[in-house]
């Protein structure tokens, strides 16, 4: 089925999704968790176990760092101290932290082109290198507090805002609002409080990110494009769900970020946690987790790890933890991800059936762990692990390695020039490290 054919009722989804009604539905449809195919309750009540507030309760203006989070790196800077200005350096030195870089926005954004639905070229590029950009640069200005950063970085936004009408491109297209929707939300909330980004733009920023990202956002998880809804691995619905809660929190919109917190338990796609991680293990096998990915190779096992940090980060500042949702589900998947690919372990296996294709009548097993792509390398594993660590006190060895390995965390631009290095914001060196 083409993806135009879902144009007419964008709108009015969106419409209902603001208003709450979603919400309501949410309410009258919690009846549990989904893993490995099976539905198990939420708790002994049958309730949600990260519930979610009222549509008219606010939300924190706040992504993936919070001020307390800017006051320890400013001083551990000013110190001298390591690892963070390891981290620090690593930023300033990138090429796209710097004040004298130039968007290249364009009116559509085509990933998956080339093909019936776009004929034109790929270009989204631009994108992924324009968010790392913002990103990076607002970083810089929060940290430094000179406002050439800052301009810099809200003039990529506006640019980009004034000139981009839509995304384009075969079922591609919703990694293209996946990835670079929740990262140029996160620096647009970055920058919400630079006095020199006139409100007028930002206004028009935030409708932006509503009217271009969310609206494909919401398409692609609610119908997965009239697919199979399992039809997607779990990244795709993990970059999707990471931009309705980014463009959420941009927007100050609860229903919006309701719907996400609700998806992650109870949808039916491979973004819920449950699926996303679709094997716990016990016995000698205990504090290790499976993705639904890691039978498909490594680089995506890795991306799975990278953006459910997001998630769980971007939740926990909203005081919801998916952290710890199930028994700290996310850090035995780090473990697992991590024992493999960082320390080079055998780990076990569970034989998966991946159920996809038209009308979900093909299936594809998965009866070992894929070694293709192993050792991937990511900027990824400061974030679960220092929450894990030093928040919940709880043992991580195998994702401290990963943290070692990976010392100073870098972002877009110092992992090549492919869409992979831009996948992540990275600077988890600088950002997470706690004592």
């Amino acid at each position: 089925m083409q993806m135009k054919q879902y144009k007419f009722y964008i709108s009015i989804l969106m419409i209902l999704v603001a208003g709450g009604v979603f919400a309501a539905i949410a309410g009258c449809n919690k009846s549990g968790l989904r893993h490995l195919g099976t539905w198990l309750p939420a708790d002994s009540s049958g309730r949600l176990v990260i519930d979610t507030l009222a549509p008219s309760v606010a939300l924190k203006h706040v992504g993936l760092h919070t001020a307390e989070d800017f006051a320890r790196v400013k001083a551990k800077i000013a110190a001298n101290a390591g690892p963070w200005i390891l981290g620090w350096n690593k930023l300033i030195a990138n090429s796209h932290a710097q004040a004298s870089y130039t968007a290249s926005p364009t009116v559509k954004l085509i990933r998956g082109g080339g093909s019936r639905e776009e004929p034109e070229a790929d270009n989204y590029s631009r994108a992924m290198n324009d968010a790392a950009a913002a990103y990076q640069l607002a970083l810089r200005w929060k940290i430094s507090g000179d406002n050439t950063y800052a301009a810099t970085a809200v003039t990529i936004l506006n640019a980009w805002a004034a000139t981009c009408k839509s995304i384009n491109g075969d079922s591609n297209s919703a990694l293209a609002a996946g990835f670079y929707g929740y990262q140029f939300a996160l620096a647009g909330e970055l920058l919400r409080d630079y006095a020199g980004w006139a409100a007028a733009d930002f206004t028009k920023f935030k409708n932006w990110m509503v009217n271009v990202f969310y609206s494909l956002n919401y398409t692609f998880l609610s119908g997965h494009f009239g697919s199979c809804v399992t039809n997607a691995y779990a990244n795709w619905d993990l970059a999707n769900l990471a931009s309705v809660l980014s463009i959420a929190v941009l927007t100050d919109n609860r229903s919006m970020y309701n719907y996400a917190v609700n998806y992650l338990q109870t949808g039916k796609g491979n973004g819920n946690w449950y699926l996303a991680i679709n094997n716990v293990f016990e016995g000698a096998d205990a504090g290790l987790a499976q993705l639904q990915e890691s039978g498909r190779d490594q680089g995506h096992a890795t991306l799975c790890i990278s953006l459910m940090g997001v998630i769980a980060q971007l939740t926990w500042n909203q005081g919801d933890d998916f952290y710890g949702l199930d028994d700290n589900r996310f850090l035995k998947a780090c473990e697992y991800t991590a024992k493999y690919n960082v320390a080079s372990l055998d780990v076990p296996y569970r034989s998966y059936t991946r159920i996809y294709g038209a009308n979900c009548a093909s299936t594809e097993v998965h009866s070992v762990i894929s070694s293709s792509g192993r050792g991937t390398v990511r900027p990824m594993w400061s974030i679960p692990y220092f929450h894990y660590a030093k928040i919940k006190k709880l043992t991580a060895k195998y994702s401290e390695m990963g943290v070692q390995a990976t010392l100073p965390e870098g972002g877009g631009g110092d992992y090549g020039p492919n869409s992979g290095g831009f996948d992540q914001l990275g600077f988890g060196t600088l950002m997470f490290t706690l004592d």
